[in-house]
């Protein structure tokens, strides 16, 4: 098999993945491959479909075993590479609807294309805007008004809050 250039490669990787992923009940978030030596690394990074809630311990090493047997199977990678799979984490910048849809009862800071910066918990998010609880009152922004938003971590809040 001649190699193949590196977008190549990525698409064919994802296009292997994203059915056993999807059978895993998760959704494929990223697909990487980089140089670490002489070896790959292949970071494939998964996530829930949809809505709020978490990848648990169990899914994630299950889907780990079927991505493993996928990628010896297809054989799209020549040598030797070590696997990585993952989930998000919070520092990931929220891009999508389905981002927001995720971090539902989460706290963001957005910056808004227009240069403010607003704090608040998702309520809801949609289609084409998101609503954030700020102090007790319901604020939408579309996304197409926010230049970035991040999950805030919060280390002492319960799930009762």
């Amino acid at each position: 098999m001649s190699p193949a250039r590196p977008a190549e490669l990525l698409d064919r990787l994802r296009g292997a993945l994203e059915p056993v992923v999807a059978a895993a009940g998760l959704y494929l978030e990223d697909a990487t491959v980089a140089a670490a030596g002489r070896r790959k690394v292949v970071r494939v990074v998964v996530d829930l479909p949809d809505g709020p809630g978490g990848v648990g311990s169990d899914q994630l090493s299950e889907a780990s075993r079927e991505i493993s047997r996928v990628l010896d199977d297809v054989d799209l990678l020549e040598g030797a590479y070590t696997l990585e799979v993952t989930t998000p984490g919070t520092d990931r910048p929220l891009t999508t609807p389905r981002h927001y849809r995720r971090a539902v009862g989460r706290l963001l800071t957005v910056a808004t294309r227009s240069g403010g910066t607003v704090a608040g918990r998702v309520a809801e998010a949609g289609d084409d805007a998101v609503v954030l609880d700020v102090d007790g009152r319901r604020q939408e922004l579309a996304y197409a008004d926010l230049a970035s938003a991040r999950v805030e971590v919060e280390l002492n809040r319960t799930e009762q809050d």
